[in-house]
């Protein structure tokens, strides 16, 4: 037990704080792209992203109904999106996490917690430095994907900040056999919308990460998978706790309450990305020669999702992938038909105002319905300070 516990202690040199060893995740993935490549952005990539998102931003003026939200444009290469994101994974998966690591703690005998003492917070640290590890991985095939800040849906950048990464649109176009200039065009056309709308729906950001966070709240650790998983760690070989896999420790409460916390999740996930592809098609339809097939090409890659994010959903039990994106981008188009483009904007002017996930079944009743008139009519859109949402804080009651 001594010379595990000595070996274990030179293994996590650097344990971290919180439920995931942050800076054992920050490595791996750093490690995974060293070996798999990480170009770095030369000044012609750089001057091509701002020019790409300038003409985005002027594109979609007349098919939105507010202004630029880009404060900065940068270009990243893979490394950088992932230090510019960690904050909000931390947010996200910090939660799931501190469960996992209160699970192994559990599997722990009563009577021998007394004998282990102090080192049972070696447990702890063994749980954070596992789940570091895979979580890097994750992150690391991520970068290898992600084309730009909000790909994925979620506000995971600093706010204000339209980020693409060249390399990886690159790589996106050479699949699609379509040139690069307008991949990348058309990748800033939706970073360029996504800022815009989370930039002027104030509480936006904290509602999406609320319902993440809320549906995380719900998923069950599978304590007979962290049981066979610790079972594969040798005494004798700390190097094999890096070859532990954790996926399907984590499965979604079949529950009343997880049930509605996933509509939740996917419809709001669905709303976003809907209205960004309405957005961005209607301001690319006829200046983009491929509008069509890109549009659908991205329309799949979201609904279906790739092998990186397929990996993170089974690493922690999240899906993001917006189910409903079809129907969710027909309703905000019967929105703009029915209401003008400045009616349909004002729809995110509250939450309680954004369409449910009946509205998807019937787009054109939702369009034209008495009911949102009415409750359109009793907001006022002009005042500042439309309600801010704040993810749930350690403590609070998330199954509500």
């Amino acid at each position: 037990m001594q010379q595990f516990m000595a070996q274990l202690q030179h293994l996590l040199s650097a344990p971290g704080s919180g439920p995931v060893n942050w800076d054992l995740a920050r490595q791996v993935a750093a490690s995974q792209l060293a070996a798999t490549g990480d170009p770095a952005v030369s000044p012609f990539e750089r001057n091509a992203v701002e020019e790409a998102l300038r003409i985005a931003d002027l594109w979609l003026e007349p098919a939105t109904s507010w202004p630029s939200g880009i404060r900065a444009s940068v270009a990243w290469n893979r490394n950088e999106w992932i230090y510019k994101t960690l904050d909000v994974w931390r947010k996200l998966c910090d939660p799931v996490a501190s469960r996992m690591v209160g699970a192994m703690g559990d599997l722990v005998p009563p009577e021998a917690r007394a004998q282990l003492g102090p080192m049972q917070s070696m447990v702890a640290t063994l749980g954070g430095a596992l789940f570091g590890g895979q979580l890097g991985q994750a992150l690391g095939s991520l970068a290898a994907e992600v084309l730009s800040a909000g790909d994925i849906g979620l506000p995971l950048g600093p706010a204000g900040t339209a980020a693409l990464i060249p390399a990886n649109i690159r790589a996106y176009g050479e699949g699609l056999e379509l040139p690069e200039d307008e991949v990348r065009l058309y990748v800033a056309l939706r970073e360029a919308a996504h800022q815009r709308l989370f930039q002027h729906v104030p509480w936006l950001r904290g509602h999406v990460l609320t319902a993440v966070e809320n549906y995380a709240a719900g998923i069950r650790v599978n304590r007979e998978a962290i049981e066979e998983a610790m079972g594969r760690v040798d005494p004798t070989d700390p190097e094999s706790m890096q070859a532990i896999a954790l996926e399907g420790i984590f499965t979604p409460e079949d529950t009343p309450t997880q049930k509605a916390s996933l509509a939740r999740l996917e419809t709001v996930l669905a709303l976003v990305e809907g209205w960004v592809c309405h957005v961005v098609d209607t301001a690319a339809s006829e200046r983009l020669p491929n509008v069509v097939r890109l549009g659908e090409a991205f329309r799949r890659r979201r609904a279906a999702g790739g092998p990186a994010e397929q990996t993170f959903a089974a690493l922690v039990g999240l899906e993001l992938r917006p189910r409903r994106l079809r129907e969710a981008t027909v309703l905000w188009a019967a929105l703009t038909e029915q209401r003008g483009i400045a009616g349909r904007d004002a729809v995110w002017g509250h939450p309680d105002l954004l369409p449910s996930d009946d509205d998807f079944a019937n787009p054109a009743f939702a369009a034209t319905s008495t009911d949102l008139d009415e409750e359109l009519a009793s907001f006022d859109f002009t005042a500042p300070g439309a309600p801010e949402e704040q993810p749930p804080t350690e403590g609070d009651d998330k199954s509500s």
